[in-house]
C-alpha cells in the first residue's frame, strides 16, 4: 500500500493506492498556518475491513510530525482513531 499526499495549498489529499487501484482517500483542509482540518476519511468496498483508513490517518499524523503541524479530526473516523490512541494527541489542536 503507497500512500500519495496531494495538497494545492489550500486543501489536500492523501490517497492510499494498492496495485494501482484507489484503495481509500482522506480529505483535510488548511485552518492557518501550521493546522489542518481532516474533514473526511473514505475506503472503498473492496478494501473495507483492511486498515486503510487507519493507515491514512497515521500517515496525516507522520506528516504533521515531521513538518511541525497540528489537526483538528472533524471526520468521526479520523476523531475516533485519536480517541482510541492517546500516543497520538501530541499533534491536536
Amino acid at each position: 500500500m503507497n500512500i500519495e499526499r496531494i495538497d494545492d495549498g489550500k486543501k489536500g489529499t492523501f490517497k492510499a493506492v494498492s496495485e494501482g487501484k484507489e484503495a481509500g482517500l482522506m480529505t483535510y483542509v488548511w485552518s492557518g498556518p501550521g493546522k489542518f482540518i481532516i474533514d473526511h476519511t473514505e475506503v472503498h468496498n473492496d478494501f473495507a475491513g483492511q486498515g486503510v483508513g487507519k493507515q491514512l490517518v497515521l500517515e496525516a499524523i507522520k506528516y504533521a510530525r515531521e513538518n511541525n503541524l497540528k489537526i483538528m479530526p472533524l471526520c468521526p473516523y479520523a476523531k475516533s482513531v485519536f480517541d482510541k490512541n492517546p500516543d497520538l494527541h501530541d499533534v491536536l489542536f
